[in-house]
């Protein structure tokens, strides 16, 4: 919403500043009754005693230097000047404005008492200086009746108009607050996808490569043939995570209407078992499960391969058990780094296990991780299997 729409009131509600455009309605707002007043004082000039006309013109000078005051005091001005409007031709103009900026302004208690106050004035004033024209005094004092009763639904229905506007803007403002909520959690929401997308695809190809690496470095006397082998699983597990990096990337820079590469299942943890061992893992498995919704399946494979990536990490010597199997209408998936003299225990891993908590848990299941009684380090997951 344009602030040249919005009035000065909620120009200062917002931080904003006094603008030319408020200076110019002040300055008309004091024209308007200083004219207003000259008018109806000097009709009844003349009906009036020199001291009359002094007081007179007292109120109203007064009563139009109160109108600047009229936006901090609108209750105060407001009785100030009505009252006077009662004694003094020249606040008459001084006085509606007051009744207008008490509509706008006041409480529903102060309008009723400045209204009934501003009527009260009209009726004291034709009574106490009557026209000399034929026009009769039920007439007059209608009239002045009725200017109040017209000025005052003039400054209610003003102030509706601007709390409308009031209320658009803040509905604009909360909606850009929501938008900009929402983005921001959909980039959130995009940054966690790729990094579960990146670390599921990538953490098990990078710590094979790390494996034959290592063993490269520490065993300089191998012999050409395990070298060239070694070399040889080096490639092809470069090449096997490029191309799942390249797979991961196209699908985050497509749109939701693309179609995501096929998701591994139950039926591919056996070749995941195998490339553990072709790295030099000890790993035994015991795989009785097969088939099976999608989502458990992959739910199934991604806690495998993070039971088989954290061993290599942290535990590379240690002995590695892979369970597989339907127990209770459920299915469990289990891995276990057991404890080894030759190395350290196993440790949990990163932010790999939180990741994998949520993807189990949207599964429908539960995950669980730590060292048994025995110092074996366990991960372990229930899903659901029908």
């Amino acid at each position: 919403m344009s602030r040249q729409m919005l009035p000065s009131a909620l120009l200062q509600e917002s931080g904003g500043k006094r603008t030319a455009r408020d200076w110019l309605v002040d300055v008309l707002m004091f024209l308007l009754a200083v004219l207003v007043g000259v008018l109806v004082y000097a009709e009844s000039a003349e009906s009036h005693s020199e001291i009359e006309n002094l007081i007179d013109v007292v109120l109203g000078v007064n009563s139009v230097v109160a109108l600047w005051w009229r936006r901090r005091w609108p209750a105060g001005t407001g009785l100030l000047i009505t009252a006077a409007s009662a004694f003094s031709a020249f606040s008459a103009g001084a006085a509606l404005i007051a009744l207008f900026n008490i509509a706008l302004r006041g409480t529903r208690r102060q309008i009723i008492a400045v209204t009934a106050i501003g009527v009260t004035g009209g009726i004291v004033y034709t009574l106490m200086y009557p026209t000399d024209d034929d026009v009769p005094m039920l007439v007059e004092l209608l009239i002045a009746v009725l200017i109040t009763l017209v000025v005052v639904p003039w400054g209610l229905f003003t102030r509706t108009q601007r709390d409308l506007l009031r209320t658009s803007r803040e509905r604009a403002e909360k909606a850009e607050a929501e938008q900009r909520a929402h983005v921001e959690a959909a980039r959130e929401a995009e940054r966690r996808r790729i990094a579960s997308e990146m670390h599921d695809v990538l953490a098990h190809r990078l710590s094979l490569l790390s494996v034959h690496a290592g063993a490269l470095e520490f065993r300089p006397d191998a012999s050409r043939e395990e070298i060239e082998q070694a070399a040889g699983v080096i490639r092809a597990t470069a090449t096997e995570a490029l191309r799942d990096l390249r797979d991961v990337i196209g699908v985050l820079r497509t749109g939701d209407d693309s179609t995501a590469p096929p998701q591994p299942t139950l039926d591919a943890i056996p070749g995941l078992v195998e490339e553990s061992r072709a790295a030099g893992m000890h790993v035994r498995s015991r795989i009785d499960a097969s088939g099976g919704e999608v989502m458990v399946g992959r739910t199934a494979y991604r806690v495998v391969q993070e039971g088989l990536t954290n061993a290599r990490k942290h535990a590379p010597a240690a002995a590695v058990e892979v369970t597989v199997g339907p127990a209770d209408e459920r299915l469990v998936v289990e891995v276990v780094s057991r404890k080894s003299a030759l190395a350290p225990p196993a440790q949990p891993g990163g932010s790999g296990l939180i990741g994998l908590t949520e993807r189990v848990a949207l599964a429908g299941g539960t995950l669980e991780c730590g060292p048994n009684r025995r110092g074996d380090f366990v991960l372990r997951a229930v899903l659901p299997w029908t």
